[in-house]
């Protein structure tokens, strides 16, 4: 039985909550960053010191039993208030307060904040920003970052969450493949390659009144490798409208079709960050220009499909739309 503080190894306290909270050892070390076997030796270890066991496995899973429910009572507080006090210091440290630490996911960075980084230089010289792309949810506190831009249904455990923007998913092409499609219906997009997430493809289609099953010729596990093989013609892309703002505007794609898919697969962007940071005047002027910048990007959008080449003889252009057909119509494939 534990009988001292000095037993008790308080470096795997962290790994206990982590558990505790997920009851799942795999989940657990894909949040940490640690392996399966090394989240397990601590938990083990943890048990062993104290002299009791804190979880009942249950095959894969395991769950907190009496003992550890009553630990995590009591460690979790103070846990909450060390991260907490990790943040603060980080910012008072010496970059702290003229540097951001940013984490996002890769599309997000790629497609729409890095080209507007010349912006955010201009508007703040003064703040640095240091930019970090990751498919992972990061750990702001332990991995030393003062925000994030996520998607997700949110809200994050133990940060603010300030919603940024809805992005719908919309059907996009290339000049060829709009210039092919210009004037057809809606149903007409079968019959070109389709790229990404098939599911996500026919709940398009049959909110269009048409029910396809749609087989992609190619799909990715980053939004901004889809578009990049859409811009190359490789097939059409159903992605979010905000990653495709710039390339739409230079007529590297073309909206295709005006539907748009707003539903569980088109969440919403945020701008989570510590509570502590809410009034951090680097914070603050990242959040103000965020929204500046994401309004001024959504409303110069152009109308759905007015390629280049593709007008009558007599006009400059054509705004025939693809989604045409008529509501209700249905077409198995």
């Amino acid at each position: 039985m534990l009988n001292s503080m000095a037993r008790l190894p308080l470096h795997v306290l962290p790994t206990f909550r982590t558990v505790a909270r997920l009851a799942n050892l795999r989940a657990a070390a894909d949040e940490l960053h640690l392996t399966h076997s090394a989240v397990s030796q601590q938990i083990r270890l943890l048990e062993e010191q104290i002299g009791f066991q804190l979880f009942d496995r249950r095959g894969r899973r395991i769950a907190l039993n009496n003992a550890g429910s009553a630990l995590l009572r009591a460690v979790e507080p103070a846990l909450d208030q060390i991260d907490e006090g990790l943040r603060a210091a980080s910012v008072a440290a010496g970059g702290g307060r003229d540097y951001l630490r940013v984490t996002s996911l890769p599309s997000f960075a790629q497609r729409w904040l890095l080209p507007r980084m010349a912006s955010w230089r201009a508007a703040h010289p003064d703040i640095g920003m240091e930019l970090h792309a990751s498919q992972q949810v990061m750990d702001l506190s332990r991995e030393g970052f003062h925000a994030a831009l996520r998607t997700g249904s949110g809200p994050w455990r133990g940060l603010l969450a300030e919603r940024l923007l809805e992005s719908p998913l919309i059907v996009l092409g290339s000049a060829q493949a709009a210039r092919r499609l210009l004037g057809r219906p809606v149903a007409a997009l079968a019959d070109e390659p389709l790229l990404g997430n098939g599911p996500t493809w026919e709940r398009w289609f049959a909110l269009a009144g048409e029910r396809i099953r749609v087989k992609p010729v190619a799909w990715f596990n980053d939004a901004g490798m889809l578009l990049q093989a859409a811009e190359q013609d490789l097939g059409l892309a159903l992605a979010r409208e905000v990653l495709a703002a710039d390339a739409l505007r230079e007529g590297r794609l073309y909206r295709l079709a005006s539907l748009a898919l707003e539903d569980e697969a088109s969440y919403p962007y945020w701008l989570v960050y510590p509570p502590e940071l809410r009034d951090w005047p680097p914070l603050q002027a990242l959040r103000s220009w965020l929204s500046d910048e994401l309004a001024a990007s959504m409303k110069t959008l152009p109308a759905p499909l007015t390629p280049p080449g593709t007008a009558p003889e007599g006009r400059t252009e054509s705004r025939s739309r693809v989604a045409t057909a008529a509501p209700g119509r249905r077409r198995a494939r």
